[in-house]
C-alpha cells in the first residue's frame, strides 16, 4: 500500500530536538530547555478555577462550530479594549489551536494548486500544511535589510502569479515585528493585487517597545489567527481563534463542522477566563523581557552576536556561521556536550538556515544564566 504524496512533508525539527533532549533527561543528563516555544508556566489561576468548575458543572458536549457565543464575545471585547478595534463577533471562530485557524483558513481561501507567499525565514508548519493541502508555498527571502520581514517589492519581484501571502507580526523564528507603515504596505499591496492576506498574530500581548498592531486597524479583508497558547500560557489546551472576512464566514463554519465539529469545550470554558488574568500574564513577559535582555547581553560575550531584532515573541535567532554552516550538527553537538538545547535554523529557512539557531527564552530566567554561562564556556 502506498500512501499520499500530500503526507510527504518536512518533520517539525524542533520536537525531533525536544526528543532529543528528553531522551537525554531519562538518561540522567541534564538539559536546559531553549528549544521549544512555549511558555515554561502553567495556565492562569483563573484559567485552572474555571476548568475545575466546568469539569464539576458542564457536561461538556459539543458546541457549536464556530465556539461558545460567550468566548466569541469576550474575544470581540478584547478588540475593543486592546486595541480600540471593533470586530463583529459574527466573525470570531473559535478554533482548536492555531494550527486548526491555518487549516480552515487555507482550505477556504485557496484552491489546490494555489500559490501563498510566505517570508524566510518563518514558522515551518506555514510551509508543512500549504504543501499537505497541494497549495505552493512561494519563499521570499527576507534578511536584515528588512528586518526578515517580506516586503511590497519582494511580493512583486516573486517569479509567477500570487494567490495569497502570510506575514507573521511578531514573527518566529525572528521576533520581528512589521510596524504600522510596513503592514500598511502589504495590505494595499494584497488589495491591489487581489491576494488573500493572512496574518498570524499569535504573539500579541508579549512584545518589548509597545503593543503590537492588529491589521484588522488597517482592514476588514484580512484573515487573523491568533491563540491562547503563548501570551495566556495555554499550549495544551489546544485553544486558538480566527477573525474571519465576511466572505469566507460561512465556508469556515461548514468546513469546522465537517473537519473538528468543535474546538475543546473545557478549553473554551476556561479561556473565558483568561482575559480576566492579566497581572499574572504580564509578570510572566515581565520575566521573558528579563530573559530577553540577558541573552541579547551575554550571547554577544560568547561570539554570537549576529542577532535579529527581537521585537515581540520569546525567540532570539542567532548567526552562528562564525562557528559552523551546519546547525543541525551544531544544535546536536550544544546539547550533547554542554545539555543546552535549542533549534537549528533550517527548520525555518531551507536556504541559509544552516547558519542560524534558534534560542527560545520562555524559560526560568536562572535556566537562561546558566545556559549562557555554559555556551560562553563552549564556544571559547
Amino acid at each position: 500500500m502506498k500512501s499520499s504524496k500530500r503526507s510527504e512533508i518536512s518533520p517539525f525539527i524542533v520536537m525531533e530536538v525536544m526528543k532529543a533532549a528528553n531522551e537525554r533527561e531519562a538518561a540522567g543528563g541534564d538539559v536546559l530547555h531553549l528549544e521549544v516555544g512555549q511558555p515554561s508556566t502553567s495556565a492562569p489561576r483563573g484559567v485552572l478555577e474555571a476548568a475545575k468548575a466546568a469539569l464539576s458543572e458542564d457536561r461538556l458536549g459539543y458546541t457549536e462550530a464556530l465556539g461558545i457565543p460567550e468566548l466569541r464575545a469576550r474575544i470581540a471585547q478584547h478588540y475593543r479594549d486592546y486595541y480600540g478595534v471593533t470586530v463583529p463577533e459574527r466573525r470570531i471562530v473559535v478554533t482548536t489551536g492555531s494550527s486548526g485557524g491555518f487549516l480552515l483558513g487555507f482550505i477556504a481561501a485557496f484552491d489546490a494548486g494555489a500559490r501563498v507567499a510566505i517570508g524566510e525565514p518563518y514558522y515551518p508548519g506555514y510551509r508543512n500544511i500549504l504543501a499537505a493541502l497541494d497549495i505552493e508555498p512561494v519563499v521570499l527571502p527576507a534578511g536584515e535589510g528588512s528586518r526578515f520581514q517580506p516586503t511590497s517589492q519582494s511580493l512583486s519581484a516573486a517569479p509567477g502569479g500570487l494567490d495569497g501571502l502570510l506575514v507573521a507580526s511578531p514573527a518566529n523564528p525572528t521576533g520581528t515585528m512589521l510596524d504600522g507603515p510596513a503592514m500598511q504596505a502589504l495590505v494595499d499591496h494584497c488589495k491591489i493585487n487581489q491576494l488573500r492576506l493572512i496574518v498570524d498574530e499569535i504573539y500579541h500581548g508579549i512584545t518589548y517597545h509597545g503593543p503590537a498592531e492588529t491589521v484588522l486597524s488597517l482592514t476588514d479583508e484580512a484573515i487573523v489567527i491568533n491563540s491562547f497558547s503563548k501570551y495566556f500560557s495555554m499550549t495544551g489546551w489546544r485553544l486558538g481563534w480566527m477573525v474571519v472576512p465576511e466572505d469566507l464566514l460561512r465556508a469556515v463554519e461548514c468546513l469546522a463542522q465537517n473537519m473538528f465539529i468543535s474546538a475543546p469545550t473545557l478549553s473554551q470554558r476556561a479561556g473565558l477566563a483568561a482575559f480576566d488574568c492579566r497581572d499574572e500574564l504580564d509578570a510572566n513577559v515581565a520575566r521573558y523581557r528579563v530573559n530577553r535582555d540577558l541573552l541579547l547581553n551575554e550571547l554577544p560575550a560568547a561570539g554570537l552576536d549576529k542577532l535579529a531584532p527581537a521585537d515581540g515573541a520569546f525567540y532570539i535567532y542567532a548567526d552562528v556561521r562564525r562557528f559552523t554552516n551546519d546547525s543541525p550538527d551544531f544544535c546536536r553537538r550544544m546539547l550533547a556536550e554542554v545539555g543546552v538545547a535549542a533549534t537549528p535554523g533550517i527548520d525555518f529557512d531551507a536556504t541559509q538556515g544552516s547558519g542560524f539557531v534558534r534560542f527560545s527564552f520562555a524559560g526560568s530566567t536562572e535556566d537562561m544564566a546558566e545556559a549562557a554561562r555554559r555556551l560562553k564556556t563552549w564556544l571559547s
